[in-house]
């Protein structure tokens, strides 16, 4: 097969084209949409005024470091930009997506958290669509820190450049988005591609560009192990976990949000104002992968409308339309459940959008979270709940085995592995955890919530001593600057 030609060789073009486009696309914005969609308008001007013209700037130093006239380097880039080395780290910041929220829990993580770092970051969107929704949502310092950070400028021979995002992401992209690195791998002082899978491989394609970073990023020691079987080099592969903001989700600081109030019934009967008992929450994105199909099956099979339980499932579409209540009904109906004599217990779907800064509410207001998940690059919600302190229940394979535990939570046993039927990893196996366990483990966290309660008490202790923001925040500096010392030495 031919190689891509590289698009390092031909600045001039690249650059003609990334300035040219993100000026027509912030122009089409405004004419089609108009100055009353300010928050969209926002968005893209953000985009146009930061993206485009560092990427130029970046295109331009790079002809000069080819130049032999040292004077033209030094005129490039405003010399108070390379005061300090620079973190150039590129991820979905404006979307909802999983890449989006863990590149905000180390962006978050490292600025709060380090004491004179000698290095300063800088961050661009990349990979995911943007989401004005997202934007809002996030709390008024977050979008204060993404500006700022923006706005600086960094030396690109300077620079360590991390590719947060699926490989397809990189460069060059195999789908429309701002590519990383953005000019090519030349010019940069290293690159980093951090990445996660929820298979057991890791796709040819992707193995060959992730051997084209000089490290590779992964969260638990399952992608170790799967990255380096799949054939990506062993000497680039580093684990690196995931943060958990365990001062942001801090159940002593919250009051629980009225599910009733944003969820929609969809299966049980009886007035809405009736109150709840036992609560099941789990959220995810509505695919295969997530197991809500286990999950359904489960809870329609263990219990009925005496049992005085709810199902909330805070979901949003994946390749999918959301009409969520008719999906519900039209696979129950397929199940063939016969409706019980108390009839079905409670389901209601949460599909509006829940702020970032009310997420801790909401599982404040559960007492119980379940995820039946068939494979996880790492499982953020997850973690999120178990530092809310509720006890867990979720597949033992994949992301959760880096930090789920019978002590910490209730572990759910893989019934087989299945092959993966469709999608971008066709041929692949994940997990088929069991139907039968799930009904056990769902029916004794009921039943024993003193038990519950104390696994979901260590669950948090164990968020806070090792995936706290504090602790994760060194891990990645040290691998920073391990980085930049190896470089200046060589």
């Amino acid at each position: 097969m031919d190689q891509p030609p590289d698009r390092s060789k031909r600045p001039w073009k690249f650059s003609t084209f990334v300035y040219s486009t993100s000026i027509l696309f912030l122009l089409l914005s405004i004419f089609l949409l108009g100055f009353t969609s300010t928050d969209l308008y926002k968005v893209q001007s953000l985009r146009f005024t930061f993206t485009a013209n560092r990427i130029y700037s970046y295109l331009q130093f790079l002809l000069s470091f080819h130049d032999k006239n040292p004077k033209s380097k030094s005129e490039t880039l405003d010399p108070a930009s390379s005061t300090s080395h620079c973190v150039l780290w590129m991820a979905p910041f404006l979307s909802s997506g999983g890449y989006s929220s863990e590149a905000w829990s180390y962006i978050l993580s490292l600025h709060n958290h380090l004491t004179n770092p000698r290095f300063r970051i800088t961050i661009e969107h990349h990979g995911d669509l943007e989401s004005v929704e997202f934007w809002n949502g996030l709390a008024k310092e977050t979008k204060e820190l993404a500006i700022e950070m923006y706005r600086t400028q960094c030396r690109p021979n300077e620079t360590i450049v991390v590719c947060h995002s699926e490989p397809g992401a990189w460069y060059p992209p195999l789908f429309e988005t701002l590519p990383c690195p953005p000019t090519g791998y030349e010019g940069f002082l290293s690159v980093i591609g951090r990445t996660m899978f929820e298979t057991d491989r890791v796709n040819p394609e992707h193995v060959k560009r992730c051997n084209q970073m000089d490290h590779v990023w992964v969260p638990t020691e399952f992608h170790v192990s799967s990255f380096v079987q799949s054939g990506v080099d062993s000497s680039k592969v580093v684990k690196i976990v995931q943060p958990v903001d365990v001062g942001f989700f801090d159940p002593s600081k919250y009051e629980p949000l009225d599910l009733m109030a944003v969820g929609d019934l969809v299966l049980g009967s009886g007035m809405k104002n009736a109150g709840l008992g036992f609560v099941f929450l789990s959220v995810f994105k509505w695919e295969q992968r997530k197991g809500w199909d286990v999950l359904l099956k489960a809870y329609l099979r263990e219990f009925s409308g005496k049992d005085n339980v709810a199902l909330f499932l805070l979901t949003n579409a994946y390749h999918s339309d959301s009409d969520f209540g008719n999906k519900i009904l039209d696979f129950v109906e397929e199940l063939n459940i016969e409706e019980p004599r108390n009839g079905y217990p409670f389901v209601y779907v949460i599909d509006k959008h829940i702020a970032q800064v009310d997420l801790p509410r909401l599982y404040k207001a559960a007492d119980a979270f379940v995820l039946p998940t068939r494979g996880e690059g790492w499982g953020r919600p997850i973690v999120e709940a178990m530092a809310m302190s509720l006890p867990v229940i979720a597949t033992n394979w994949s992301g959760p085995t880096e930090y789920l535990t019978e002590q910490n939570g209730y572990p759910l046993v893989v019934e087989e592995m299945s092959e993966v039927k469709e999608g971008p990893f066709e041929g692949h196996q994940w997990a088929e955890p069991s139907v039968d366990k799930l009904r056990v483990l769902m029916r004794h966290v009921m039943s024993n919530p003193d038990e519950a309660k104390v696994k979901g008490n260590r669950g948090r202790d164990d968020m806070v001593k090792n995936f706290a923001p504090e602790v994760v925040a060194k891990v990645v500096a040290d691998q920073i600057e391990r980085i930049f010392d190896e470089k200046i030495r060589t």
